[in-house]
């Protein structure tokens, strides 16, 4: 039997030793595939991932998102449960926080005696309005800039768009789900972390340009959604109080 020289034994062992104390990872060290247990998705072209993660998020009937968004020099807070038919939750925009519920073309908002005291509301009217459905008619202008925050298909069809390039940006994890990353234009153009567990669904977003943050969550899972009862719900004609 051939003998080992004691200088390799010692240089093993050393970088056995190294390796166990790396952080994992290091190249050299670890041989651990990030891919193994996993739906495959982060072996594939960045490209491939965002076809994927996209139809994943078309075919769901269900989400949850929450975040931040810019837009026409505005930031909105969403907080929002959407599904095909509607959607209920919260958007805060311009320090004023209010709750949006839609069911089919059904659209109410609800929102504190402060959100109402402006414009031509005078305060016993705003109070009255405090903690009640206030049905959104189709014909006024709330109307059309509000029902897109509920709209499922117009908001991941809108949101969901990396610009530029688009390349894989290694493996990451949200939420204790293993994602991969991938990016337009190195980050410029927006980042997306995909699952990697399960149903490759879009779990963050960063949007290009510093136009805000979104998590997604709860893919898929059913939720109660209905018309407010008569008694929670105000109906105020054709068009909604000046605020």
């Amino acid at each position: 039997m051939t003998a080992i020289p004691q200088g390799r034994i010692r240089r093993a062992a050393l970088v056995s030793v190294l390796c166990a104390l790396a952080v994992t990872g290091v190249t050299g060290c670890s041989s651990e595939d990030p891919d193994a247990g996993t739906n495959g998705v982060g072996k594939l072209s960045a490209e491939e991932i965002q076809r994927k993660t996209l139809a994943a998020a078309q075919s769901a009937d269900s989400v949850r998102l929450s975040g931040n968004v810019r837009a026409s020099g505005s930031t909105y807070k969403l907080d929002m449960r959407l599904k095909t038919d509607g959607g209920i939750g919260s958007v805060t925009a311009e320090g004023a926080t209010f709750k949006l519920l839609r069911v089919d073309e059904q659209l109410f908002l609800m929102a504190d005696a402060d959100f109402w005291s402006d414009g031509d509301t005078d305060a016993s009217a705003a109070a009255k309005l405090k903690g009640k459905y206030v049905k959104v008619p189709e014909q006024d202008p709330s109307y059309k800039k509000f029902i897109g925050f509920t709209d499922m298909d117009v908001l991941l069809d809108g949101l969901l768009t990396l610009h530029g390039k688009v390349e894989t940006d290694g493996h990451h994890e949200q939420s204790g789900i293993r994602t991969i990353r991938i990016t337009g234009d190195k980050g410029s153009g927006g980042t997306l972390d995909v699952s990697l567990e399960g149903t490759p669904y879009p779990l963050r977003l960063v949007r290009a340009g510093g136009a805000g943050t979104l998590a997604f969550s709860a893919w898929g899972e059913n939720f109660a959604l209905k018309e407010p009862k008569k008694g929670e719900t105000v109906d105020y004609g054709k068009q909604l109080p000046a605020s």
